[in-house]
C-alpha cells in the first residue's frame, strides 16, 4: 500500500510540475487561454471518469490509476498557470475601469483564497470521512480494518463524483462571469496604451 501510494503521488506530482513547465507553453503556441482552460477541464473530468471505470473493474493494480492521475494532475498544473494569467488579465481590466493598477491586492488575495480553500477542503474532507462511516483503528496503529460496501462506495463518490460536480459548477461560473478573451484583452491593452 505504501509503495503504491508513493508511486501514485510521485507520478501525479511529476505530471503537475511538467505540465506547468512544458505542457502549458506547448498548448499556448496552438491555443488561446480560454481553449486551454476548456482542454484542462476535459482532461480532469476524463481522469475522474477513468478512475470510476477502473474502480468498477475491481483491479488492485495501482499502475492503471497512473493514467487518470497523470491526466488530472497535468490539468491541475496547467490550470494553476492559467489562473495566474487570468488574474493578470483582471489587473489590466481593473486599470481600464478604475484608472489604477491593483495587482498587489489581487495577487495577495490569491494567496489568501488558496489558503482558505485548503482549509475548507480539509474541513469538508473530514466531514465526508465521518459521513461515509470510515472505521479507523482506535489505537492509531496501521491495522487494516474491513470497511462496509457503503463506506467504500461513499469514499469512491467523494473522490470522483463530487470533484466532477464541483468542476462543472466551476465551469458554469467561468462561462457566465469571465469575459476577458484574447480579443477583449487586445482591445484593453490598446486602450491602456
Amino acid at each position: 500500500y505504501q509503495a503504491d501510494f508513493t508511486l501514485f503521488n510521485t507520478v501525479g506530482g511529476g505530471c503537475q510540475i511538467l505540465a506547468m513547465m512544458l505542457l502549458f507553453p506547448i498548448l499556448r503556441k496552438v491555443m488561446d487561454t480560454i481553449r486551454i482552460f476548456y482542454t484542462c477541464f476535459g482532461m480532469a473530468v476524463t481522469g475522474y471518469i477513468l478512475i470510476i471505470i477502473i474502480s468498477y473493474t475491481g483491479t488492485s493494480n495501482v499502475k492503471w490509476l497512473l493514467i487518470p492521475a497523470a491526466l488530472i494532475m497535468a490539468a491541475v498544473g496547467v490550470l494553476n498557470v492559467i489562473i495566474t494569467v487570468f488574474l493578470a488579465n483582471t489587473v489590466d481590466y481593473g486599470e481600464l475601469k478604475n484608472h489604477r493598477r491593483d495587482e498587489s491586492v489581487i495577487f495577495s488575495m490569491q494567496t489568501f483564497v488558496v489558503k482558505l480553500a485548503s482549509g475548507v477542503a480539509v474541513f469538508f474532507a473530514g466531514l465526508a470521512i465521518k459521513w461515509v462511516g470510515l472505521i479507523q483503528p482506535a489505537d492509531g496503529t496501521s491495522e487494516v480494518i474491513e470497511q462496509s460496501t457503503g463506506t467504500l462506495m461513499g469514499l469512491s463518490m467523494m473522490m470522483t463524483v463530487v470533484p466532477i460536480v464541483l468542476l462543472i459548477i466551476g465551469l458554469v461560473f467561468f462561462i457566465r462571469k469571465y469575459k476577458l478573451t484574447e480579443e477583449r484583452m487586445q482591445e484593453i491593452m490598446t486602450k491602456l496604451r
